[in-house]
C-alpha cells in the first residue's frame, strides 16, 4: 500500500485526539474504518505507530518519527488548498465561513452578521471539537471559530491565530429531571448527586477531564455514561442520568436547569480567527477599536481588520441568549455580571 495524504491526517488526527473514537468523529468515518486503516499504515511499514492503551493511543517511538516527517506535509497540503481555495473566493465574492462548538448565541450571532454584511456569504460548521474546528482555522478551511475552553483543559491552539475573549469564565450548570429530589433547590450541592449516572460526551475537548477533577477533588466516584448529549436529553428527562449543560440552556417541560454551588465547572469562550480572515467577508479596512466587544475584550490577543465588528455581534447574541435563560440571568443578578449591563450604544 502507498501512503497518501490522508493517512497522514489519520495518523496526526490519532495522535492529536490521543483515541481512536476521538480520531474518527474528527475525520467524520467510523471507528472500525479508521482502525483498520491504522492497521494498513501499520502493515506496510512493518511496525507499529501506536500503543493502545486501556486510556487510549500513545505514539510509539517510530510513531513520533513518522509524525514529526508527517506533519509538515500535511500542513504544506493545508497551505496549498487553502490558497487555492482564497483565489476562488476572491473572483466568487465576499463570504465569511464560521465555525462552531454548540451555543445557543449562534442564531442571534448569524441573524446580526447578516444584517451587517447583506452581500456577504455566510457559512456555519458545527463541531464538538473545539481543536478540529481550529486547526480548520489555521488551515484556511475556515475563516473565523467561536469555541470554549475546559476549565483545567486548555486548548491546542496552533500558532498564528488571533484571540479574542467574550467570557473568561462561563459557569456550567446542571440538567436534572423536574421530579429529580434537587430539582426543587435554586442551587444545587455537588454531593447531592453523588449517587446519579452522570452523561458526559468523550469526543468535546477536555469534557470528560474536566468533570472527572471536578468529582475527584469533591471526593466523588459516581457512575458515568458516554453518549452524546441528545441521547442524554431522553435519558435525564426519565431521571436515569444527569448531565453538565451551559447556562444558557433553555430547560424543557420534564428537565431543570440547575447552578452548582461554587460553580465548581466552568469554560472559556474564545473567538479565534486567521490574520486578515475578514478581508474576504467584505469588512475589511475597519478598526479594531470600533464596536461594542472592544470595551469589554477580557484578552485579545490580536485582531484582523474588521474582526470589532463580528466580535461585538457575537457579544450582542450571547448577551441577549444570557438573559432570556430565566436561570442564568438570576445567577447573573446575584453575581452582579457585567453582561446585565446595556452596551453602550
Amino acid at each position: 500500500m502507498e501512503l497518501e495524504v490522508r493517512h497522514l491526517r489519520a495518523l496526526c488526527a490519532i495522535a492529536d485526539a490521543g483515541s481512536l473514537h476521538k480520531a474518527a468523529r474528527q475525520l467524520g468515518m467510523s471507528q472500525p474504518s479508521l482502525t483498520t486503516q491504522l492497521r494498513r499504515i501499520e502493515n506496510s511499514l512493518g511496525a507499529e505507530l501506536f500503543s493502545r492503551e486501556r486510556t487510549g493511543c500513545r505514539p510509539t517511538l517510530l510513531g513520533h518519527s513518522v509524525l514529526s516527517r508527517a506533519r509538515p506535509l500535511v500542513a504544506g497540503m493545508a497551505v496549498l488548498v487553502s490558497e487555492a481555495r482564497a483565489a476562488a473566493d476572491r473572483s466568487a465574492g465576499p463570504r465569511l465561513r464560521i465555525g462552531s462548538t454548540a451555543s445557543r448565541a449562534l442564531a442571534g450571532w448569524l441573524r446580526r452578521l447578516r444584517e451587517r454584511l447583506p452581500g456577504t456569504d455566510i457559512s456555519l460548521q458545527m463541531d464538538v471539537s473545539a481543536n478540529a474546528l481550529l486547526r480548520q482555522v489555521a488551515g484556511g478551511g475556515l475563516d473565523v471559530a467561536f469555541v470554549h475552553e475546559v476549565e483545567g483543559c486548555p486548548l491546542r491552539v496552533p500558532a498564528g491565530l488571533d484571540r479574542r475573549v467574550l467570557v473568561e469564565r462561563e459557569p456550567q450548570f446542571i440538567s436534572l429531571a423536574r421530579d429529580h429530589p434537587a430539582a426543587g433547590s435554586q442551587i444545587v450541592e455537588l454531593a447531592d448527586l453523588a449517587a446519579d449516572r452522570w452523561m458526559i460526551d468523550p469526543t468535546v475537548d477536555g469534557e470528560w477531564d474536566g468533570l472527572r477533577r471536578v468529582l475527584g477533588a469533591a471526593g466523588l466516584n459516581p457512575p458515568v455514561l458516554h453518549g452524546d448529549y441528545l441521547t442524554a436529553s431522553s435519558l435525564i428527562a426519565v431521571g436515569e442520568a444527569i448531565a453538565p449543560c451551559q447556562p444558557t440552556s433553555v430547560p424543557r417541560e420534564d428537565m431543570v436547569v440547575r447552578p452548582l454551588r461554587d460553580d465548581p465547572l466552568g469554560v472559556r469562550l474564545l473567538l479565534f480567527s486567521r490574520p486578515g480572515a475578514y478581508e474576504g467577508a467584505g469588512i475589511a479596512g475597519v478598526g479594531t477599536g470600533a464596536g461594542a466587544g472592544a470595551g469589554t475584550d477580557a484578552g485579545a490577543d490580536g485582531d484582523g481588520p474588521g474582526g470589532a465588528e463580528v466580535y461585538a455581534d457575537l457579544e450582542a447574541a450571547y448577551r441577549e441568549a444570557a438573559l432570556q435563560a430565566v436561570v442564568y440571568r438570576q445567577w447573573l443578578m446575584r453575581n452582579k455580571s457585567p453582561l446585565l449591563r446595556a452596551p453602550a450604544a
